[in-house]
């Protein structure tokens, strides 16, 4: 039986923004271990499954697939986002820690 991973993703470093983080993925878990290519010293692989990542609006809709076509899944909890409301004005307060 396949594996299957259920998660959001995180933004990347290259983004400020939280673009495409607000969906969910069901990404194939590998079946087959990489190997090193002799010829050219590459690792590659003969499962093509681990390219495959469908991305769901909700988690209800990538649950609902697994379960449709037979996938053994596992959900990763999202860490919630802490926020930390700051003014401008702390930047110049006389008491700050630098």
């Amino acid at each position: 039986m396949t594996k299957a991973r259920i998660f959001q993703p995180t933004k990347t470093a290259m983004q400020s923004g939280r673009a495409r983080t607000q969906g969910w993925v069901l990404a194939l878990a590998p079946e087959s271990a990489r190997g090193i290519d002799p010829l050219m010293g590459w690792t590659s692989s003969s499962d093509m499954g681990q390219q495959v990542q469908l991305t769901f609006a909700t988690l209800d809709e990538a649950i609902e697939y697994a379960k449709r076509t037979g996938l053994d899944f596992e959900v990763a909890d999202s860490h919630a986002r802490r926020i930390r409301p700051r003014a401008y004005a702390d930047n110049f307060r006389p008491d700050r820690v630098r």
